[in-house]
């Protein structure tokens, strides 16, 4: 359980980037964070890796503070797969995923079996031990990433903080990261991903906080979060959530739609399309908090 308890972040008093921020995400689940650029993400989840501070409030994980403990300490309980990698030496791609494990193993010391067999593990986990020989800046930028979820997964933590896992991917490659995604929350990992699209949310999340000015516009399940009427209100510009013929988990797929120059008919409209629809798009049925 990741737990978000009323955090605030400035960098001075009169500004504060994060007011009050409180969520919580149960085991084995994806939650989407979405808000407009400059609303709050990225400090939140910097906040959450021990990167920054929180000047209030306490951000737990199965009960740990993760803002108490030591980084080497922090690292066995949450991992990072940043968006792209800033690695410039030639590493091979065993080499990366090795890197990893040094918060068990420490600097300067051997990586010992167990490391060894947890890189090989995370390795065959992606289906990418054919590239452990090969030098990581030659893979394309769907081939890094699998290895940056690798670098995460033989970190052996249990919390996986993903930030905007599909941004310079192409179309096939972000649909392959999104199901590893569902399968890595299925397999017990608890993912907590950024994105910029409402629609990833609907194919992996089970559930959504929805960050606005610094605070929690709106959080929960993701069918009752991502509506018409919260999305064009987070975004301030008219979007359609609509329902598709295609069926997934025995529901219709939703997918939002922006209306650009629709915002008289949109408002018309909006309170109609925002009632309650019985779905069972998702099955997930543990509470969050906002």
């Amino acid at each position: 359980m990741l737990e978000v308890k009323h955090v605030k972040f400035g960098y001075n008093k009169k500004h504060l980037i994060l007011k009050d921020v409180s969520f919580r995400l149960p085991p084995g689940h994806v939650l989407s964070l979405l808000g407009s650029n400059g609303t709050g993400k990225t400090t939140l989840m910097r906040c959450i890796l021990g990167l920054l501070k929180p000047t209030g409030g306490e951000i737990l994980f199965d009960g740990h503070k993760l803002n108490a403990m030591t980084s080497a300490r922090r690292s066995t309980f949450v991992a990072y797969v940043p968006q792209f990698s800033r690695l410039t030496f030639p590493y091979t791609v065993e080499e990366v995923v090795m890197m990893g494990r040094t918060g068990h193993f420490g600097l300067g010391r051997a990586p010992s079996k167990v490391d060894q067999d947890a890189v090989r593990h995370a390795l065959e986990q992606m289906n990418i031990t054919k590239f452990a020989e090969k030098m990581f800046q030659e893979l394309s930028g769907g081939e890094k990433q699998l290895v940056l979820i690798s670098r995460a997964i033989a970190q052996d933590a249990r919390l996986l903080i993903l930030d905007e896992p599909t941004s310079s991917l192409d179309f096939a490659n972000q649909c392959r990261t999104l199901e590893l995604i569902e399968r890595l929350a299925s397999d017990g990992y608890t993912v907590l991903m950024t994105t910029h699209s409402p629609d990833q949310a609907f194919w992996v999340s089970s559930y959504t906080v929805l960050l606005k000015n610094g605070l929690v516009f709106a959080s929960g399940k993701v069918e009752d979060v991502i509506t018409s009427k919260n999305l064009t209100a987070l975004y301030e510009m008219p979007i359609n959530v609509i329902e598709t013929s295609v069926k997934v988990d025995g529901g219709p797929l939703k997918v939002c739609v922006p209306l650009f120059n629709e915002a008289e008919i949109f408002e018309e409209e909006v309170d109609e399309l925002d009632k309650p629809k019985h779905s069972k798009f998702h099955h997930h049925s543990h509470p969050i908090d906002a």
